[in-house]
Formats: C-alpha cells, structure tokens, sequence
C-alpha cells in the first residue's frame, strides 16, 4: 500500500504528532544555563529600546566560554540578567533549576548568594575597602550563614591559596595591584561554591600579562573546581583561550566559534583548531555576518533554495525592488 504524499493528514496522524511534540525533551533541559527567545526592553523618556531581543543560549555545566559583542548589543543584560539583578521582559531563562522569570524578591537574594558568582570589571566594586582579602572572601559565607567562623576563614585561605594570593590574606584592596584585587575577587565570587561564575569585563582595566593571569584564575576555577564560567569580554586574547565563543549582535546570538584540538599523527604537536559557526534560533532567525551579505550585495531579502544536504541563500535577482 502507497501513501499519497499531498493527502491531508488523518486524525491519527495528527494524534502522532501532537504525541510526539508533548512527550519531546522541553528546550535546553539538560543545560545549566537555558535563555529561551528571551526578550528585555528599556523605557526612557517615553523611548522603548529592545536590548535583547528573543535570544537563545545555552550553556552546558562544566563550560569555560565566553560571550563577546559590540558595545550595546546586549551582552551585559544578558549577563545582568543571569546574575539576578534584571529581570527579562518576555521569554524564558533558568539557570541551574531557577526560573528568573518566576522568583522572588527573597528568591533573588537567594540566588545571588548562593547559585552564581559575580565579578566586575571595576576592581573597586568587587571588594569592600575595610576589609582584608580574606575577611572580604569570608564574608559572602557569612551572609549565607554557612558554617562555623573557623570554617569559613578555613575555606577563604583554601580559595586564596588556589588562585595564587594567599600572601595577600591579611592586605587591605588598597594594598594590592590591580590584578590581585581581580583575583581575590574571583575568590569571593567562589566563596559559597555557586554553580556558574559571570564576569563582566574582568579584564578591562589590566594590562595583557595580568589578564593573562587573570584568566588563569578563571581556568582553575574551571578545571579544579568544576564550576560554570561565563565571561563577557572585548579582550580577543581572552575570548581565543575558551573552547567556546559566542557573539551577541543586536540582542541576539549571531555566532558561535567553537575550537577544538588536534594532533598531528606524524609529529605528534598539538594545535587548536577553531571553525566559526552562524546561530540559528529557535524561530528560524539566521543572522548573516555583514562581509558576506556586502560582498554579494544582499540587503532587504534573498532567495532560499532548499538542497539534500544544504541550504542556499542567493541574492534576490528578480529585479523588483
């Protein structure tokens, strides 16, 4: 028996497909961090600006990555948003089983305190000025209410020690260099072992050695820890020594480059190589790198052709305009 492919579907086939789609893993179920055609818009002054603007991510535990973009293409929102200090528009985001669209006032504190770590690229804000570096790591653990005040000083000297300033235990942020502050901050952000840590330009203001330092940090706490690091930065050095890289354009993810290594079978030498992706959300969306579309003088729209194994995208050649 034949199937006529150009028949409307029976109920049965329409029963299967309903099925199908209710019994289908829901999206990013098995990431850590999920942001789901997330959507944040500002009004000033009567004005609405969409900053994200139906953004997909996903982020698996365990990722070293880093997001990058323009200057006002949304990744710091992005980020503000995954810390808990916004709050999306529309859209959906959950983070290690938290929905942020759904908590508290209470539930964010929560959250702040004890599921995700934050540094800022302003080293200044990072720790509080009348305390030593350890009493400034201790002091997240405290908040939390988290164990005995031996346990705590226990666990902020561990911290220091890892990240390679336990000399600066009993110095005041004033009396340390800028990446010392850096990563002693990277210690508090750790105290209350969350499951992501967010930094925001944390390499901003330091010099290329020290951020490369910096960024040593964040690869401990990577690989010895086993926490989640996202890192938003301009720093291309920063972005080329992660696995993963992902670019926000307009407030939505445009590209994605993903590296990988390799050895050679005749020398044995190891070299990374690195292949860059475009993003396609969750409604279709493709955001063709502006070189390409220039080059071949697409604007307004393009014709599609759909091939076996590929798609094709051609200039638009039917003269109207």
């Amino acid at each position: 028996m034949t199937t006529d492919p150009d028949a409307p579907p029976t109920l049965t086939d329409l029963t299967t497909r309903l099925t199908a789609s209710r019994t289908r893993p829901a999206y990013g179920h098995d990431a850590l961090i999920t942001c789901d055609r997330l959507v944040r818009i500002f009004s000033a002054d009567g004005v609405e600006v969409q900053a994200l603007q139906g953004l997909d991510l996903l982020v698996r535990e365990g990722e070293l990555m880093a997001l990058v973009g323009a200057s006002g293409s949304g990744k710091s929102t992005l980020m503000n948003i995954l810390a808990g200090l916004d709050t999306p528009t529309a859209g959906a985001a959950r983070v290690a089983g938290h929905d942020l669209l759904a908590m508290t006032a209470k539930d964010r504190l929560a959250y702040r305190r004890e599921t995700v770590g934050f540094v800022w690229q302003q080293t200044a804000r990072n720790l509080l000025p009348y305390l030593t570096a350890a009493q400034n790591v201790a002091l997240p653990m405290q908040l939390a209410g988290s164990g005995k005040r031996s346990g705590r000083a226990g666990r902020a000297r561990e911290l220091l020690e890892l990240l390679e300033v336990a000399d600066c235990r009993d110095r005041h942020p004033q009396q340390l260099s800028g990446g010392q502050q850096q990563r002693v901050a990277i210690a508090v952000a750790l105290a209350n072992t969350p499951a992501v840590l967010l930094a925001d330009e944390p390499t901003g203001e330091l010099d290329s050695h020290t951020a490369a330092r910096i960024f040593d940090a964040f690869r401990t706490a990577n690989e010895q820890l086993g926490t989640t690091v996202v890192i938003v930065t301009h720093d291309q050095a920063v972005a080329g020594e992660v696995r993963r890289t992902v670019a926000i354009r307009d407030g939505r993810t445009s590209t994605e480059v993903l590296r990988r290594s390799e050895v050679d079978a005749t020398t044995g030498h190891e070299t990374v190589v690195a292949r860059e992706y475009a993003m396609l959300d969750r409604a279709g969306r493709l955001q063709l790198p502006a070189e390409y579309t220039e080059a071949l003088g697409m604007r307004d729209r393009v014709a599609l052709e759909l091939e076996p194994d590929h798609i094709g995208v051609w200039p638009d050649d039917s003269g109207e305009t």
